[in-house]
């Protein structure tokens, strides 16, 4: 929704609440006492396992692309851990994406730097996309994926957002209760499970929201171009290197069914070498390279 065009914007106030509260609760990181280095670690591999595994592979290559078939199981677990990553419903993302792809940098995209930096990066979440909702887009651009009982489940009451604070447990009770076996008391126990979901729940998620919203806003202004696309997508090797390929940018909007987003040899994607990995095992199959098609 380009401000522009849409007259009074209106906040989303649980987007807006929901930001503002876990940057705040990031700040936590600095504080001695929520730190540990095993937290640090579990931060680390949870961009990989929820960012990549999740967002990348899940909602974005898969659900939205098409890029390969895999088991329901193995697609219903990687829309699990995209959704713990706090960035919508599977439904809402494919369809948010296809609508940026139909009208990359032009007015109707959700978050294009057209308006700003600050506006592609992170301010067109903060209000009501009246556009899209007004016309019934979400669901017309997702038709296939709420066809699937699952996601119209966790589209229904905004199940997938209750389901998406899994990893609060998940963390500090593993870490709570790890530290009771090792002997620990259980005010060393309860700390060592503070800094794991401080770690690896807020941390991780604050980080990669911001490697992911630079996808938006960064390679759509610095960086270099393989294709002529008609949008301004750009090829970012900064931005490729933390959001593990997803910034090879204008690869991915010149052939955004492709499963491959790093065309030349020394574009170097994490996501493209895990499916890789995926079907060497058997797990991933049609898999669509560059000149797939969309």
């Amino acid at each position: 929704m380009n401000p522009r065009v849409a007259g009074e914007l209106r906040l989303e106030k649980s987007q807006v609440l929901g930001i503002v509260v876990y940057h705040l609760l990031a700040l936590l990181a600095f504080v001695p006492w929520f730190f540990s280095w095993t937290g640090v670690i579990v931060a680390v591999l949870g961009i990989y396992v929820f960012g990549v595994l999740g967002i990348n592979l899940g909602y974005h290559r898969l659900l939205t692309h098409k890029g390969f078939d895999c088991p329901i199981w193995l697609e219903r677990s990687l829309a699990f851990l995209g959704l713990c990553c706090l960035q919508g419903s599977p439904a809402r993302w494919v369809a948010t994406h296809r609508y940026h792809h139909e009208h990359a940098d032009d007015e109707p995209d959700p978050h294009s730097p057209i308006v700003s930096f600050l506006w592609a990066h992170v301010g067109w979440m903060l209000v009501k996309n009246e556009r899209m909702q007004r016309e019934g887009l979400y669901k017309s651009y997702a038709k296939d994926i709420l066809r699937d009982p699952f996601y119209a489940w966790l589209e229904g009451g905004k199940t997938w957002a209750w389901m998406a604070l899994a990893p609060w447990a998940l963390f500090f009770f593993g870490g709570f209760i790890a530290g009771l076996l090792l002997g620990w008391s259980p005010a060393v126990a309860a700390q060592f499970g503070l800094s794991l979901w401080v770690w690896g729940v807020i941390v991780r998620t604050v980080v990669h929201w911001h490697f992911t919203w630079s996808v938006n806003s960064v390679t759509h202004i610095w960086g270099y171009r393989n294709y002529e696309t008609p949008d301004n997508s750009r090829n970012n090797a900064i931005i490729a290197f933390i959001s593990n390929g997803e910034g090879w940018h204008n690869n991915h909007h010149a052939d955004p069914r492709s499963a491959r987003h790093g065309h030349k040899w020394w574009e170097i994607d994490v996501a493209w070498l895990t499916i890789r990995l995926l079907q060497a095992v058997g797990l991933a199959t049609q898999v669509r390279g560059p000149g797939s098609g969309e």
